[in-house]
């Protein structure tokens, strides 16, 4: 599974200096930042291609370095409950630590580094980036976040102190050692749950369906960090109704109800272009599983569904949100009842916004 890549002679590796990792008794650097624990000798790469191995230390041959930047609604992380209708500035690096064969993102998540990266960007010009466009928050996307965590840490960090919240997007293939740092500094995060058998993550990513899981019940209950999670059902691959019945069951049991659970629509990319595109009934099939497992909030994506993208109250079924793809297009009007508690745990991670479909007024009728 875990394949370190030696370096091409005409590249020098060059970085700054990487956390998490040791020196073994041949030799070699384990790097302990995800759950691969990479073996590497003088000169040689992780899977992920971003962190390698020069002297006797591992580097993050990325930081400072970016592939582009994204004014992004929050919904496309997506994040349904977490400051809702607002912008988010986006932005990723190169690589991953997985090696997913059907990444939608493959021409970032798949690249190396000296390849593809473009913008050179400090930590404090991120930041106030984000505050110069209005962003509400910072989403660490595109490719995992993970594999570059010094340099999302040191962005995180003087973000949180201007008041711009930190969104980590990732697979969260993580290992136990780096958790606590990585997730410290974030504020919510959209963790790519990609199915729920070893099968799948063997096959398909080359990884383990086992440290997810304990990623997602780490991020849980030791952190007050906002969660949500996403699986992209593939046609033929993780869309059977029992896999997803177990996959919902596991969330309501061991996370609680009230964690959004996002189904979006796969389309054919990378290694998989044999593979058709997820049919929307497909989509409407899981979501009607998962709430029948006892989650609330339970969404579809890469769709229009404007049904399926809503925020319901889940005591009187009273819509709060309407959403149609990324779109606002309703906002609930009622401030008593049933909606009340859901309006109230919602109101603390959202800020009224112009540009909200109905416009100011609309927006703070529903959220003061």
């Amino acid at each position: 599974m875990n394949k370190p890549q030696s370096a091409p002679l005409r590249e020098a590796i060059a970085g700054v200096p990487g956390r998490y990792w040791e020196r073994l008794a041949d030799g070699r650097i384990p790097c302990d930042l995800c759950p691969r624990y990479c073996k590497l000798h003088d000169g040689q790469r992780g899977l992920c291609f971003v962190r390698a191995r020069r002297g006797d230390e591992i580097l993050l041959t990325t930081y400072g370095r970016s592939s582009g930047f994204c004014i992004d609604p929050i919904e496309k992380k997506p994040l349904n409950h977490f400051l809702p209708g607002t912008p988010a500035l986006s932005f990723g690096t190169a690589g991953c630590n997985l090696a997913c064969k059907f990444c939608q993102n493959w021409d970032i998540s798949k690249a190396r580094s000296f390849d593809r990266l473009q913008s050179e960007a400090s930590s404090d010009a991120i930041v106030r980036a984000a505050r110069a466009t209005g962003s509400r928050a910072i989403a660490y996307t595109y490719n995992d976040p993970v594999i570059f965590l010094e340099y999302a840490v040191d962005v995180a960090r003087p973000a949180r102190e201007r008041g711009v919240k930190n969104v980590a997007v990732t697979a969260g293939y993580i290992s136990e050692k780096a958790r606590e740092e990585f997730f410290s500094a974030m504020d919510a995060a959209n963790i790519d749950l990609k199915a729920f058998t070893d099968g799948f993550y063997r096959a398909l990513c080359s990884a383990e369906l086992g440290p997810v899981l304990d990623t997602l019940e780490y991020v849980k209950r030791e952190t007050k960090v906002w969660l949500e999670i996403t699986t992209l059902l593939i046609p033929g691959c993780n869309d059977a109704p029992s896999e997803i019945a177990a996959l919902s069951e596991w969330v309501a049991s061991r996370l609680g109800p009230d964690v959004p659970l996002h189904f979006s629509a796969f389309h054919p990319d990378w290694k998989m272009h044999a593979v058709p595109a997820t049919p929307r009934a497909t989509l409407t099939r899981a979501r009607e599983i998962a709430k029948s497992a006892g989650l609330r909030y339970v969404y579809t994506g890469n769709v229009h569904d404007e049904a399926g993208q809503s925020t319901y109250c889940h005591a009187c079924g009273e819509r709060v949100i309407g959403r149609n793809w990324y779109e606002i297009t309703s906002l609930g009007a009622r401030r008593q009842g049933p909606l009340l508690k859901l309006r109230r745990a919602m109101r603390r991670r959202v800020r009224r916004e112009p540009w909200l479909m109905g416009g100011a007024a609309d927006a703070n009728r529903v959220w003061r």
